[in-house]
């Protein structure tokens, strides 16, 4: 872009994103259209997930020691709340947030220096910058099915109820020492034997235990939920109606506080080949299959594409972040490049005619080839022989000219 467009300049270019007079929100709103007309529908899913730039300095927007998704440890990084747009193995990346830290949300004069908007600088938490995300998506009427995302926003009580009370279908991910009560469980008045006053309310007649506790008895079945690059991707698989113990806290006999009953919904818990278990709520309806539950817990691992394909192909984390409106300004960029691979993609798989169905996802060379040799590298500036080579990528591709 800066050798088309800023006569080689890339300290011009670098001042129009971090801080060029203009508005992104018409892009932003823009992006969610194109992708809701690209993959958008019922049977769509939107993912909620976080991913980390890590950096070295302490300039940055935002940055702080914390858990680094990409490192798989705590370390100097950024982190930001993304929404994932996908149906099949298409995903369009519609949203990135900046999660301010509290050694950030604390000290005002490194957010002035930073330049983040005052509406952002007070403590917010993943679950709710990813409910705002999600109500900026529902006003621009970007259809999905389900919310899916990882034990990180599962374990939150208020993200499970936001969700619900959105009348939003969702399955997240849980920690194995989730509370939660068997579905028949019945509220009654506590029965005491000291002299006092009546109890004003009622308490559960058997107390809550944890997701694995509960799974612990359960039938497993070996579930099939999609093709993998080496065969069908099975796993055990068990699935009960539970009560979640997200209610309104009450101490219950002699155990403190507790969390009454909450809505009905699915404990699913998985057994990978490994051994290692994993536990997940969904308030998907009570008639649902184990595989169709397997493969909706499942189809999270789409946005884990996205990531790294914004990173190695677009260069997400290849910008300083200095500032909160550059950081978000480069984030949308590179999120409109990837929706517009994934258009070009579905315009032009299988030569001149348009296929039915969700568009497949563009190879790693068919990004690099959009981006680099169409933009960075344009036809008149390559020798005849260069022109050949780059025809036939072209062709393989099926790529326009």
């Amino acid at each position: 872009m800066a050798e088309r467009l800023a006569t080689s300049n890339y300290d011009q270019l670098h001042h129009f994103i971090a801080d060029g007079v203009w508005d992104e929100t018409p892009l932003e709103t823009e992006l969610l259209n194109q992708a809701d007309r690209l993959v958008g529908g019922r049977d769509a899913m939107l993912v909620i997930d976080d991913t980390s730039l890590p950096k070295k300095g302490e300039r940055s927007v935002g940055v702080a020691a914390q858990y680094a998704s990409a490192l798989g440890k705590t370390a100097n990084c950024q982190t930001l709340v993304s929404l994932t747009l996908a149906r099949g193995e298409v995903p369009v990346m519609v949203a990135l947030r900046l999660f301010l830290p509290d050694s950030w949300t604390s000290d005002m004069s490194r957010l002035k220096s930073a330049r983040v908007p005052i509406e952002h600088r007070t403590p917010r938490s993943k679950p709710e910058i990813a409910l705002a995300e999600i109500d900026r998506a529902m006003a621009a009427n970007m259809r999905f099915g389900c919310v899916l995302a990882d034990a990180g926003y599962g374990l939150s009580a208020p993200f499970r109820q936001g969700l619900t009370e959105r009348g939003l279908t969702w399955a997240v991910g849980i920690p194995r020492h989730q509370k939660v009560y068997p579905v028949d469980v019945k509220l009654i008045w506590p029965i005491t034997k000291v002299r006092g006053k009546p109890r004003k309310h009622h308490v559960p007649d058997i107390l809550s235990i944890a997701a694995e506790q509960m799974l612990a008895s359960a039938k497993w079945k070996t579930v099939s939920w999609r093709s993998g690059t080496k065969g069908r991707l099975k796993a055990r698989f068990a699935a009960l109606r539970v009560r979640t113990a997200d209610g309104p806290p009450q101490r219950i006999w002699d155990k403190g506080q507790q969390h009454l009953p909450g809505d009905e919904a699915w404990l699913i818990g998985e057994q990978r080949a490994s051994g290692e278990k994993k536990y997940y709520l969904a308030n998907l309806p009570a008639a649902t299959d184990l595989r169709t539950l397997a493969a909706t817990i499942k189809a999270r691992w789409i946005c884990e594409q996205a990531h790294q394909q914004l990173k190695e192909e677009l260069g997400l984390d290849h910008f300083e972040g200095r500032s909160w409106q550059g950081l978000h300004r480069h984030a949308l960029m590179t999120m409109i490049a990837y929706a517009s691979c994934n258009i070009v993609a579905s315009h032009t798989r299988g030569g001149k005619k348009r296929i039915n169905g969700p568009p497949p996802q563009p190879t790693m060379p068919a990004v690099r080839h959009v981006i680099v040799d169409l933009i960075l590298w344009p036809p008149s500036q390559q020798c005849p022989y260069c022109r050949k080579i780059r025809e036939k990528q072209r062709r393989k591709h099926n790529l326009p000219k």
